[in-house]
Order: C-alpha cells, then structure tokens, then sequence
C-alpha cells in the first residue's frame, strides 16, 4: 500500500521517568496525524497539521515542564477510506500509536472514529466536518473538535437566509461530508422560512464544474450553495466568476471556506463571500503571536482553522494524559471530557458527553482587495456566536451516549 510518511519525534526536554507516568504504554505518547498530504485537502490540513502538532507537543511541555515524552508521525490517507483505516489499524496494531489526529474527509473521519472505538483508541478529529461524528456515528473514543456541518448551516446558512437569501440551489460533493453539509443547511433554510429549488451531487473531487454551475444558473435561486471543500469549492468558484454568474445577480454561499482557499481564489473572486470559522489569525493577540510562529515554520502559510483546531486539541489531549496518568484511549477521552479546555486559539470551553468540543463560531466576511492591507488579511467579522449557540444542542443530539 502506498502512503507518504512522514515523521519525527517531538520530544519532550526532560527524560521520561518516575512512576507519575507508569501507564503510558512503551514509555512513549504517540500521536498520529492522518491526512490529506498531497490532494485537494492538503493546504488546509496535510503537512502543514503535522507541524501543528509538533508546536503543540513544544509549547505544552515547556508550559508546564511535562515529563511525558511524546512522538508525533504523519501519513496520507489520499481521502480514501480504505488507505485511511489500513493506515490506522497499522498505527494502532503494530506502531503504537495511541491517538489519531486531524483526519479530513468524512467518510476517512467515520471510518477511523469506528476503528477507534472498536480498539479502545481515541481519535480526535479537527478535520472531518460530518456532524454525525458526535450524532448517531459517537463512540466513546472520538471526540470531534474545530468545526462541523451543524456550526456551518447555523453560522452562514441562516445569516444568508434572514438578510434575503430566501431561495437555494445546492451543488453538493458527493459523500458523507457533503451529503450532511447540504442535509444541515437545508434544514436551516426551510426553518428560517427559505426553500430550496433544485441540487445536483458533483463527483468528488471534480475539476470542471461547468454544467452543474449551467443547472444552478438555470434554476434562477437566488443562492448557490457550495457544499463541497477544498479544491472543489476553490473551483467552483472560480468558474462562476468565470461565468458571470455572480454578476447575473445571483450570489454564492460557500458553505465550508477555509483561509488558504481565500488565498488560493484572490479577494478579487472571494470577495463578498460570507462564511463562518472558529478560528481567524487575527482575532486577538494570541492567535497573531500562533500564526506569526506557524507561518515562519510553514513556508509563510497561515494556520488553517483545521491546522488550528489540531493544535489546539493536541495540547488538550497532552493535559489530559498527564491528568490519567495514562494514554489508554478509553480513559483519556473521559479525561478530556472532564477537564475544561482552555488554549490560546479557542478560547475557553469544554467538551460535552457527545464529544462535541464547544467554543464559539465566527461569521466572517471576505474584504474587497482595497479593504486587505495584504496577504492573508482577508476577513471582517460581522457576528460573534457565543459557544452555547454555535454548535448542535445536546437534547438535540441522536449521539447513544447522551442521557435523554
């Protein structure tokens, strides 16, 4: 099987010892990131997550002069499901890995959370956006940070609908991740008093998006729904642009838009766009001081909120290891659940039974070119949604662990 390794230690300054960390299995925390490395998917996630996790690693044991000794390696799952879950039964069976991070692409983040549970593993997804990861697909060893398709439709979804965005036509990747983004913003739409007149599933990925841009065009809605990602929206996009489609009078929602796809597209055919993220550099000192450090150690790329999200629950899970005094992933997850997070990206929050982590959303705006005072300055808030509002509520949860 084909797959692109990458490795290396992140090793904590002091020499692992003591019987404080007795139940850490091989004397070693080994934390997989698993990817897209190379695909549509790597510049929001790919390499640029595994140094994520590697500054998390240094920046947590440094913070509190941690004795664990910690091993961070990285592999391409191509998007494919069946690489994916070779690569994480090898990393569980054979590479003692004790947790799997990152994973985008739903149907790779499904496979991998079942894997998981059924090995008493913990994976810890930033990168998969499919709700259902803590809805009716839970397990108890999958804990589901950063973002999900619940936050997207409520963040930009219904801010689209109640400013007038009242019809939609969907162009929807074909798999899990864009069949609950569109079910989700659906939802949104028809609650919020919109309707949605047609859709077509694209082949994912796809490069040429002509004739399902003619369909949505034809149909007249007054919004195109992109519930794709990655390559496929940064596409989309610009051959809608291409096409006129915007200047026609209808507008593009793009449903999951990260920051290297704004950077990808130019303010020029981004511009406008609205969208919602729970991570921008630029949203108070600590996460410019993040981004400054990332950039510097990414080849001048800006954190993704993926990149983010993986920081960020790297440190969480490291506090909560220390906590168990143990890296079973079984106890780590119910330590994980117990403590409240708290890191410089995201804020303040906690996760919840379901293993849905809680913080808040953003709803951005793209700026026009002469709003950005240049690269990567490319959104303007408009809304704050607090944490208890941004993601799915738990009485609403098909999640078996939730007590009803």
């Amino acid at each position: 099987m084909k797959r692109k390794l990458l490795a290396t230690a992140a090793l904590a300054a002091c020499a692992f010892a003591g019987s404080a960390q007795a139940q850490i299995s091989d004397g070693i925390v080994k934390i997989g990131v698993l990817n897209d490395m190379s695909g549509l998917y790597s510049d929001i996630t790919g390499p640029g997550s595994v140094t994520a996790a590697k500054m998390a690693v240094e920046d947590y044991i440094k913070a509190t002069k941690s004795t664990l000794k910690v091993e961070v390696v990285g592999a391409d799952h191509q998007n494919k499901p069946d690489v994916g879950s070779n690569i994480a039964r090898q990393w569980y069976d054979t590479d003692k890995v004790d947790m799997i991070a990152d994973v985008p692409t739903s149907s790779v983040g499904l496979a991998i959370a079942k894997i998981s549970g059924d090995k008493g593993k913990l994976h810890v997804n930033s990168g998969s956006a499919t709700a259902d990861l803590s809805g009716k697909a839970c397990n108890a060893n999958t804990i589901h940070w950063a973002y999900d398709t619940w936050m997207l439709a409520n963040g930009t979804g219904k801010a689209i609908v109640k400013s007038g965005g009242d019809t939609w036509f969907f162009l929807t990747a074909d798999y899990a991740f864009g069949h609950a983004l569109e079910r989700d913003t659906e939802a949104v739409v028809l609650k919020n008093g919109g309707k949605v007149v047609g859709k077509v599933r694209t082949p994912f990925p796809t490069q040429d998006f002509s004739s399902f841009l003619l369909q949505a065009q034809a149909s007249k809605a007054k919004i195109i729904g992109l519930a794709n990602a990655g390559g496929d929206t940064t596409n989309s996009i610009k051959q809608a642009f291409e096409f006129g489609i915007t200047k026609g009078g209808q507008n593009l929602a793009g449903l999951l838009v990260f920051l290297p796809d704004v950077h990808s597209l130019s303010l020029e055919k981004a511009q406008g766009l609205m969208l919602t993220e729970t991570f921008y550099w630029d949203l108070n000192d600590q996460t410019r001081a993040f981004a400054k450090r990332f950039s510097a150690a990414n080849g001048g790329k800006y954190p993704s909120m993926v990149q983010a999200g993986v920081y960020s629950s790297v440190i969480h899970y490291l506090k909560a290891v220390d906590a168990a005094k143990t890296d079973d992933g079984t106890k780590v997850a119910a330590k994980m659940k117990e403590l409240p997070t708290d890191d410089p990206l995201f804020g303040k929050g906690s996760v919840r039974a379901d293993g849905r982590k809680i913080h808040p959303a953003y709803l951005f705006q793209v700026k026009k070119p002469s709003e950005s005072k240049g690269p990567y300055d490319y959104y303007k808030l408009v809304a704050t949604i607090p944490a208890n509002e941004a993601f799915r509520p738990l009485a609403e949860s098909e999640c078996p662990l939730v007590k009803k």
